[in-house]
């Protein structure tokens, strides 16, 4: 399944995107808000394992393409929840971006197409996102999509290790209703001088 957008192509792996991804995975500033950065083999083998879950489910982990452009952007991610907590089971959304890619709307645009898919494609009646609770750009992202937190739902990530400092997460929800409601239109004011 390839998802478009107005200027990107969510689409499946190839062969030739899995140095992109490496170079990604290893990134600090990418990897900022993850318990550790990867190293190329692990990077390769979990690039091997999204891509095969992609073709096996019809959705999954999406290379983002910059039509026009960048071939590898990052990746849009629409998985179920790969642990047990209080508010799954659950379908949850995200995103990673080459830090070339940041400050570009690609993320927002990217994730309002595999929520649609989520929403339409899947019948999905909620799908979540999260992050730990420094990652601000993330929740900001969240945020822009319409998507809403309760602190209640706040948790702590059982795949992170206690004491590690991006183990309490927030936890944002979006409804199928609230995302496919009718959005206003808003006509801009305009004034003569």
């Amino acid at each position: 399944m390839t998802l478009e957008t107005p200027r990107l192509t969510l689409r499946p792996w190839r062969d030739g995107d899995l140095d992109a991804w490496a170079a990604m995975s290893i990134d600090a500033r990418v990897m900022e808000f993850f318990p550790a950065v990867s190293d190329r083999e692990r990077a390769k083998a979990t690039a091997s394992r999204l891509s095969a879950a992609l073709q096996r489910d019809g959705y999954g982990w999406w290379v983002a393409e910059v039509k026009g452009g960048t071939p590898f952007a990052g990746v849009i991610a629409l998985q179920e929840v790969p642990f047990e907590a209080h508010f799954t089971p659950a379908l949850e959304i995200g995103w990673r971006f080459a830090f070339d890619a940041w400050h570009h709307g690609y993320a927002t645009e990217g994730a309002r197409a595999a929520l649609t898919f989520a929403f339409e494609e899947l019948a999905r009646e909620e799908v979540v996102a999260m992050t730990a609770v420094a990652n601000v750009r993330s929740q900001g992202v969240m945020q822009r999509l319409g998507m809403t937190r309760d602190p209640a739902d706040d948790f702590d990530h059982p795949l992170i290790e206690p004491g590690h400092r991006l183990r309490r997460h927030v936890l944002y929800r979006i409804q199928r209703a609230q995302f496919l409601a009718p959005r206003p239109v808003v006509t801009p004011t305009v004034y003569d001088h």
